[in-house]
């Protein structure tokens, strides 16, 4: 389902202010990763009534998508599959 686009903007707005208050973030950096997030891809395009989540929801949602990003990958080495 497809959100009028002026609520969808109004409901990235509240997102991004719930984010970025969850996350002890700046607005401008909350923007940055609200932007640049699978969350917002997938409101955009209306996959699941992403849109229709709280705004709580979705700051969580954000939540675990920046700690995802910035988790360290450990590499594989050749030794631990042996």
């Amino acid at each position: 389902m497809r959100a009028h686009p002026i609520l969808l903007q109004m409901k990235y707005a509240d997102v991004i202010e719930c984010f970025a208050k969850t996350a002890g973030l700046s607005f401008d950096e909350a923007l940055k990763q609200f932007y640049g997030s699978l969350t917002y891809q997938l409101m955009r395009e209306g996959v699941g009534d992403t849109h229709c989540l709280s705004e709580a929801y979705l700051a969580e949602d954000l939540m675990m998508e920046m700690n995802e990003k910035t988790k360290p990958t450990q590499p594989i080495s050749a030794e631990s599959n042996i």
